[in-house]
């Protein structure tokens, strides 16, 4: 979407667009995954767990950092990282207010 047409939106629709872009990537969901699992990461560990490249890693994790889901701490010679907690709730309250408009009671004869 160009820069242009994003006013057309509302915050709200903009922001889960993005946070809906972090995880259109396999690699960015898993490595969310992991961070849920064990809490807490040192990027080394990335990559023994998923087998991906360190730059590809890397960059990865930056995307994620950028829009605030991850933060990250220098330990020594080695970035540490782990969900942000409050942009994971609020990603979760955005994604959420949208399944909670569905109703399974839909009316008759639509699609």
């Amino acid at each position: 979407m160009g820069v242009t047409k994003s006013n057309l939106f509302t915050a709200e629709q903009n922001e889960l667009s993005l946070f809906a872009k972090a995880f259109s990537h396999p690699a960015r969901v898993a490595i969310l995954q992991y961070l849920l699992k064990a809490n807490a990461c040192i990027n080394s560990n990335l990559v023994q767990e998923l087998g991906l490249a360190q730059a590809t890693i890397s960059q990865h994790l930056r995307e994620l950092k950028d829009i605030g889901i991850i933060q990250g701490n220098i330990e020594g010679t080695s970035m540490s990282y782990c969900i942000n907690p409050v942009k994971w709730a609020e990603i979760k309250g955005l994604f959420n207010f949208v399944f909670d408009q569905y109703s399974s009671a839909q009316k008759p004869g639509c699609c």
